[in-house]
């Protein structure tokens, strides 16, 4: 039977979102947090002692992080003792050590200092204790965690800093460590500074290492490699790693020499043979399978053999997947599934057979898919969930749960995940369980997905999968003449349901538009605040999807594939000669799109299922061509 309500977002463009008490409530907390910010510490006191409210503490702390004086000492450390481990604290204990600092109150700092990423505070945190008399080596061990690193340091550890060398802790180990560090992925510009603390005769290779990190191909001339060292050795095993991405067959060459050239220990070797298999396989080269075949066991890991067999299948080398994959383990289901399909091949169908039988027992495309091949029916592989309603009503009352309930209720949408994260990163899965249930009564949906994939819940499909702003879903797919399944299924993958989902991109809201886009479909600018209302962003996203359909004849698999990659560049990737869409859908090049078009069609049928239709909606792409 389909399932009909209302959305908590949607509910709330039709009536006020909560009922005048709870208003209430949240009014007396705005107005005691803006007094926080701008009033008296007598008037601030007075607003505190008055409010009842689940977000009284972030009172407190609009004050004390604008006012973290020493007068009020035993209150802000009183604070942060109650707070401590929480969202709350840091924030706080930040400004309050930075006027401690200020105010060069050492045993204070060092009493309230707690571990932490900054370097500027841990560096006064350490300069203090040896000020006090704390005991040399312990604190210059500490010294050398922070300096060994591949990035500047602030300037407030230089003392530090010249303390520790000047007691001899600096060593020509820890300096080529950091320069390494500096080299390979951290700050290239601190090795000119790295290069004045070499031996003279050795600071050609800071040079060097500079070189290879921006230009690879330099790696390749043995003509550089002047000594022939251990060190010289490291850098030319660093860029041919990242020459091989670049230029192959350059690579494969210098490769043969500098093996030769320099004593590579087993392990050293491995790096570069996963390396050279996984560009290799990547790219569909011909010597992929041989670079493959010296890689380790142990070092075969899903991701390159998943690039193997994209390799095989754009060469329809039916044996050498049977060959490859026959009697391996731990096979992921798209390897077990195109297993399978070479064998129907090769026209042993009874073995194809077997294996997909097992395929099609799980909740995932290729399962789905090899259900299709069967004719058996889809499955779900539903739990309900159960959680005892003692647990359900004791994480209620956790006061991490109130924070987050009601930061998400003002819409502050990043104050709540935070609080969210605190609660459930100190739970039990049980208690994350629990967790979930009172946030999908809240329609609260991104939190609820997220909670249960923290802990691989993977079987609670109808918390998983959720009927989000349902009304919204149906009414737009319909007005642009698309299943409802499909939009749904965009914004699951897309965002979570999380109505200010903000990628990289700045693509927004529940189906990531971007700005660009929803102004060419909108025919007019839409502002940021607009594209996260659900019914702006599900109206656009929708007309999106009605347009790339129409501009590909039809066919909701590259419409998929364009709404995530681009309508022009799916075109490219068309082939000449038609081949069947399954395989197209596996060959296609960007993996971030491939994985994509498998989860939107994966989602779309466990959608399919759970609004009480029949069927296999994948079916249709085993009679499908893509291309010619």
């Amino acid at each position: 039977m389909k399932k009909q309500f209302l959305s908590f977002a949607a509910a709330a463009l039709l009536f006020p979102l909560f009922s005048a008490e709870a208003n209430t409530e949240h009014d007396a907390f705005l107005d005691a947090e803006k007094t926080a910010r701008y009033g008296s510490y007598q008037e601030f006191k007075e607003a505190v002692e008055q409010l009842e409210h689940p977000l009284k503490p972030y009172v407190e702390k609009a004050y004390w992080q604008r006012h973290p004086d020493i007068e009020h000492q035993s209150e802000i450390e009183r604070y942060l003792t109650i707070y401590e481990n929480t969202p709350l604290e840091w924030p706080v204990r930040k400004a309050w050590l930075l006027n401690l600092q200020k105010q060069n109150r050492k045993a204070a700092f060092i009493n309230n200092y707690r571990e932490t990423s900054n370097s500027e505070l841990t560096c006064t945190f350490l300069q203090y204790q040896l000020d006090l008399g704390a005991p040399e080596k312990a604190i210059m061990n500490q010294v050398t965690d922070l300096w060994a690193v591949g990035k500047s340091q602030p300037e407030e550890c230089d003392p530090l800093f010249n303390t520790w060398r000047k007691k001899g802790y600096m060593s020509q180990a820890l300096i080529w460590q950091r320069i390494t560090l500096s080299a390979q992925g951290g700050s290239q510009s601190l090795l000119p500074y790295l290069k004045t603390l070499l031996p003279k005769n050795e600071q050609y290779l800071a040079d060097f290492y500079r070189k290879v990190r921006s230009d690879p191909s330099a790696a390749a001339g043995m003509y550089r490699y002047k000594n022939k060292t251990a060190k010289e050795g490291e850098i030319a095993h660093y860029g041919i790693q990242r020459l091989i991405w670049r230029d192959k067959t350059l690579a494969l060459k210098a490769w043969e020499k500098l093996d030769k050239m320099f004593d590579y220990s087993d392990e050293q070797k491995a790096d570069v043979y996963y390396t050279f298999a996984l560009a290799l396989a990547s790219s569909g080269h011909p010597e992929a399978r041989f670079w493959l075949s010296k890689v380790p066991k142990d070092r075969q890991d899903r991701k390159l053999m998943q690039w193997q067999l994209g390799n095989m299948l754009k060469t329809r080398d039916w044996p050498g997947i049977i060959a490859f994959f026959t009697g391996k383990e731990n096979l992921s289901l798209g390897q077990q599934y195109w297993l399978a399909y070479s064998l129907e091949q090769r026209g042993d169908s009874e073995r194809a057979k077997v294996i997909w039988q097992t395929v099609a027992k799980e909740r995932d495309y290729y399962g789905f898919l090899a259900a299709a091949r069967l004719g058996l029916p889809v499955e779900l592989n539903n739990q309900p969930l159960l959680v005892s309603d003692k647990l359900v009503a004791d994480v209620a009352q956790a006061p991490g749960f109130k924070r987050a309930k009601a930061f998400y209720e003002l819409e502050r949408f990043t104050s709540a995940r935070r609080e969210w994260n605190y609660l459930t990163g100190t739970s039990s899965d049980e208690e994350k369980l629990a967790a979930s249930k009172l946030a999908a009564e809240l329609d609260w949906y991104d939190s609820t997905i997220y909670t249960l994939a923290q802990i691989k819940a993977w079987d609670y499909v109808e918390l998983r999968f959720p009927f989000a702003f349902q009304d919204l879903f149906e009414r737009y797919s319909k007005r642009n003449h698309i299943d409802v399944t499909w939009s749904i299924a965009i914004s699951r993958r897309e965002s979570s349901f999380a109505p200010d989902a903000r990628s990289h991109a700045n693509a927004r809201g529940l189906m990531q538009l971007l700005p660009s886009t929803a102004k060419y479909v909108n025919k007019g600018t839409v502002s940021s605040k607009r594209l996260n209302q659900p019914k702006t962003n599900i109206r656009l996203g929708t007309e999106y999807l009605e347009y790339l359909k129409k501009k590909n004849h039809g066919n909701e698999i590259l419409a998929t594939a364009s709404y995530n990659a681009g309508y022009h560049r799916i075109k490219k990737w068309l082939p000449d000669e038609a081949i069947p869409a399954e395989l197209w859908i596996e060959l296609i090049p960007y993996r971030e799109t491939r994985e994509y078009v498998k989860n939107v069609y994966a989602y779309r049928q466990v959608y399919h299922t759970r609004l009480g239709r029949e069927g296999n909606i994948l079916a249709p792409i085993l009679d499908m061509k893509m291309g010619g």
